[in-house]
Parts: C-alpha cells; structure tokens; sequence
C-alpha cells in the first residue's frame, strides 16, 4: 500500500484550513484517511504558532513505516526540524513567459528580414 502524508481541505469557500493525515495514496483528497496527524491553517500569520499544528511523534512513525510525504507536507517538516532540508530546483523560474517568447520572436524575424533587404 502507497503511503502518503499530505494536506485535507476542510473549510467553507475562500476560508481554507487543512488537515494533516496519513493516507493510502488512491484515497480522495477529503475522504478516508487512517489517521489525523496535525493542522494547517494558512489564514494565519506565518510566525504564529497556531498556524502548523503537529504531532511529531506520530509523523516519524508513519516515516518510518515508508510514508512519503507530499511537497507542502515535507517542507513543514523541514522547518519542525523532522527532516533534513532537501535542494529544490525550480527549472521554470528562468525561462520567458509566452509573452516574452513572441517578442523575442517578432524581434529575430524583423532582424532576418532587416540583413535581407541590406545585403541586396
């Protein structure tokens, strides 16, 4: 069985707050989880303590049984000192966005038609 640690929404429209659970990875997002590991309410100011509540012990007990925890889950527990903080690539930071890319484009094709026209 695929175990996941990761985030249930709960909360009306527009006012999220998440659950904390253990998981089999084919479950619903909101539906049956094993066991409820700890809060997240983002509508909190990032240096309360209220805003990411967990049960540490719990957690590296779902860890080690080979629980893998999602992207958003894992970096909680980076910053509870649970794991070890891990390098993070964002390969799409660099690069242009569309706009950018069809002005680059124009500008190639209008350079192309300039050298044309003066070498004849």
């Amino acid at each position: 069985m695929a175990m996941k640690i990761r985030l249930a929404r709960g909360g009306s429209k527009k006012r999220p707050h998440y659950a904390i659970v253990a998981t089999d990875s084919r479950m619903p997002r909101d539906g049956r989880f094993l066991e409820k590991l700890g809060t997240y309410n983002p509508l909190l100011a990032k240096d309360s303590e209220d805003r990411i509540k967990m049960d540490v012990e719990r957690v590296q007990y779902w860890l080690g049984q080979g629980a893998q925890p999602t992207d958003r889950v894992a970096r909680f527990l980076e910053a509870a000192g649970v794991k070890e903080k891990t390098e993070r690539k964002n390969l799409k930071k660099g690069e242009p966005g569309k706009a950018a890319k069809e002005r680059a484009e124009k500008r190639a094709a209008r350079e192309a038609a300039g050298t044309e026209a003066a070498s004849e």
